[in-house]
């Protein structure tokens, strides 16, 4: 399934796509804003597969947005306005459909998205689990990894940066911080911000919402909040 945001401050543009979303099979609707501004926040926080996004709309214009939200999911423009193409294009859009535009149009750009989504979900060349470990590709050499050597993962856009317990230097390894998490035990590892997951049985101290390793502090947000909130309850006395 393939979460889908659409964004456009033209409600009937945005009812439109909206309903281009819920009558496909392998679409789900995560959201949709008319407020550009809105919609970032719930991007960077939720888990997104692809943006239907506007171009012309106030306070933040659809490449603008594209911009911030660079590096994260798949873009489709939709607009009036023919002349954006090439800029639309030039910041690695999928695809751009030109309103009004067709079911059959539409279905057509969703259909390029999702080979693309599908084929990154595929992708883990860095990565190979086995029983209580993990092999990683890092600095031209290939790694294991046991899980329990694991402190906390930061993702960076395509790259992931390993924290080992007793070691000052983090690995750094080409892999994005969802596929890595598709491959690690959820009984001992748990993302609670969208960019980082830590290893519960190193989580020793919290203060105010944040996990404490020493000078560095994780905040587990709010989309991650009731799981980790659940993982503490399970183990307080």
């Amino acid at each position: 399934m393939t979460r889908v945001v659409a964004i456009d401050d033209e409600p009937l543009a945005l009812q439109l796509v909206k309903g281009y979303v819920e009558k496909t099979p392998t679409l789900e609707l995560a959201g949709a804003f008319d407020n550009p501004v809105d919609a970032v926040a719930f991007i960077r926080s939720g888990d997104v597969d692809l943006v239907l996004l506007d171009i012309q709309m106030p306070d933040l214009t659809g490449t603008e947005l594209a911009r911030v939200i660079a590096g994260g999911p798949k873009v489709i423009f939709t607009t009036a306005y023919e002349k954006y193409a090439l800029e639309g294009f030039r910041l690695d859009a999928v695809d751009y459909l030109l309103k009004p535009f067709s079911y059959a149009e539409f279905l057509k750009a969703v259909q390029k998205a999702e080979k693309l989504i599908n084929l990154e979900r595929k992708e883990l060349p860095s990565l190979e689990i086995r029983n209580e470990f993990l092999f990683i590709r890092s600095d031209y050499k290939i790694r294991r990894i046991d899980f329990s050597e694991i402190h906390y993962i930061e993702g960076l856009k395509d790259y992931v940066k390993i924290f080992l317990r007793g070691e000052k230097k983090p690995l750094l390894s080409q892999s994005t911080l969802k596929a890595l998490e598709s491959r690690l035990p959820e009984d001992r590892f748990m993302r609670v911000h969208r960019s980082y997951i830590v290893n519960l049985e190193t989580v020793k101290v919290i203060d105010r919402g944040r996990i404490v390793y020493g000078e560095v502090r994780i905040p587990v947000t709010e989309q991650y909040r009731d799981r980790f909130q659940e993982f503490l309850d399970r183990n307080f006395i």
